[in-house]
């Protein structure tokens, strides 16, 4: 408890460690009550995350599932955890008919992914696909399906969202193929519960036996067709699901992405203020504006393998960058983090394509890396210039002078007999890889480049 003057009451707040606002009570006299916890609420707290940080080392399976499912009507939040996934070496499995549950189920070293979590599919598809499952079995085709369950429990809209998403491709690969069937497979299914009803039925319901499979292979089919492209597919995934499930455009840099921008999309709300960060994302949208003064600018929505952020594109970066503004461009960007009116955007400073993006790779012995003298020879060739920083000391947006985002190219060192590679900061990134490789070369070091697209790593 603390006590002020009345006088400087208006002038001074006084906040909780940890907490964002003011969370105190004024009381009699000037005095300042902070809202603490008693001991008893910090003890259940201690308690609780003690108990899940056991489970999430001991069954990281497991405790995952339940934390997807806990979340799964919030897409952001299911993108993040199911990131979060495969950084701990867990994979989400797509949906499937056959084997996925209404929440998120742990398989082994697998997670399947949950019914529940695909938009257009309620509880009451659900709940009948799992019934059906439960009383005959897994289903084999479209047409099966089709016909145990009827439209009143699975409507065309459901079934699309299942086939779109992936849970039908151990039945048929074919997506486009089951897109153009459904129409007429419905009906057929339609057709024959009718004719059950009345007590009609085909010819082989009327032989008896274990006729069923022969039945489905008279369901009427449409013309052979070529499947989705994996870029349709993935549209088609990301509309119903919120998020990429089978793949993701920026996957086949993930491992570079984690080196080369170690910031993620989902932690910017989080994140402070700093000079210049980096990310590699994917523009999801692009909404052209014209400020008062008549200068064009642009608001994106950025996503990367973690979740979604808003930029904005000022003026000034306008003019750089805008023949690189198109939808589902893979981009690598360079910006600030602003917060403002409670807001945290980020402020795109610059960005490339992440197939013309290079770094230089620098590998060092065990010896090289110890030894203080060559450190001191690594730097200086990598930045002949140390009082040249290559950052910003202010905000073009805001008027305010500063120089161009120069250096672009990363630098990554290897060292012997270590698995984790090393990312120096931005003031060692250099201009032209080339260049740089020799000079490297010529002091003694074993250097190469490469592109980050087709650079293992």
């Amino acid at each position: 408890m603390k006590i002020i003057s009345k006088k400087s009451l208006g002038q001074q707040k006084v906040y909780d460690i940890g907490l964002e606002g003011d969370h105190n009570f004024l009381l009699d006299k000037g005095y300042i009550a902070s809202n603490c916890f008693n001991k008893s609420h910090s003890v259940a707290y201690g308690y609780v995350t003690y108990q899940t940080a056991y489970l999430k080392a001991n069954y990281p399976v497991e405790y995952m599932a339940a934390l997807l499912s806990s979340v799964s009507g919030d897409q952001d939040k299911v993108q993040r955890y199911i990131a979060n996934c495969r950084s701990m070496g867990i994979e989400v499995l797509p949906p499937d008919v056959n084997s996925s549950g209404e929440d998120f189920t742990p398989r082994g070293k697998q997670i399947l992914f949950g019914l529940a979590a695909i938009k257009n599919l309620g509880a009451g598809p659900i709940a009948a696909i799992l019934q059906g499952r439960r009383e005959g079995g897994a289903f084999k085709s479209l047409a099966d399906l089709c016909s145990r369950l009827d439209g009143r429990s699975l409507n065309k809209k459901a079934l699309e969202a299942l086939i779109q998403t992936g849970a039908l491709d151990l039945l048929e690969p074919n997506r486009r193929q089951l897109m153009n069937d459904l129409d007429v497979t419905m009906d057929w299914a339609s057709r024959r519960a009718k004719d059950q009803a009345s007590g009609q039925g085909n010819l082989f319901d009327m032989l008896g036996g274990n006729t069923s499979k022969q039945s489905f292979d008279l369901a009427p089919t449409t013309q052979r067709v070529a499947d989705f492209s994996s870029q349709e597919k993935l549209r088609l995934e990301k509309e119903l699901l919120g998020f990429y499930i089978s793949d993701h455009p920026l996957s086949v840099v993930s491992q570079s992405a984690r080196l080369m921008a170690p910031i993620n999309l989902c932690d910017i709300p989080d994140s402070h203020e700093t000079k210049i960060v980096t990310a590699i994302a994917l523009i999801l949208d692009i909404k052209q504006v014209i400020t008062k003064k008549g200068d064009p600018m642009a608001i994106l929505q950025l996503e990367d393998l973690t979740g979604s952020a808003e930029a904005v594109v000022f003026p000034k970066s306008f003019d750089k960058v805008k023949h690189l503004l198109e939808k589902d461009r893979r981009v690598m960007v360079w910006g600030k983090i602003d917060r403002r009116d409670e807001q945290t955007q980020l402020i795109v400073e610059d960005m490339q394509t992440i197939e013309s993006v290079r770094m230089v790779r620098v590998e060092l012995t065990r010896e090289q890396a110890s030894d203080r003298q060559v450190l001191q020879q690594l730097k200086t060739v990598l930045n002949p210039n140390p009082n040249n920083v290559n950052s910003h000391q202010g905000n073009s947006m805001y008027g305010k002078n500063e120089p161009e985002i120069s250096n672009k190219i990363p630098v990554i060192a290897v060292i012997e007999y270590m698995p984790k590679l090393i990312r120096f900061g931005n003031q060692f990134w250099v201009q032209d890889e080339a260049t740089t490789v020799k000079a490297l070369q010529q002091a003694g070091f074993k250097a190469t480049y490469d592109g980050l697209v087709t650079n293992s790593l």
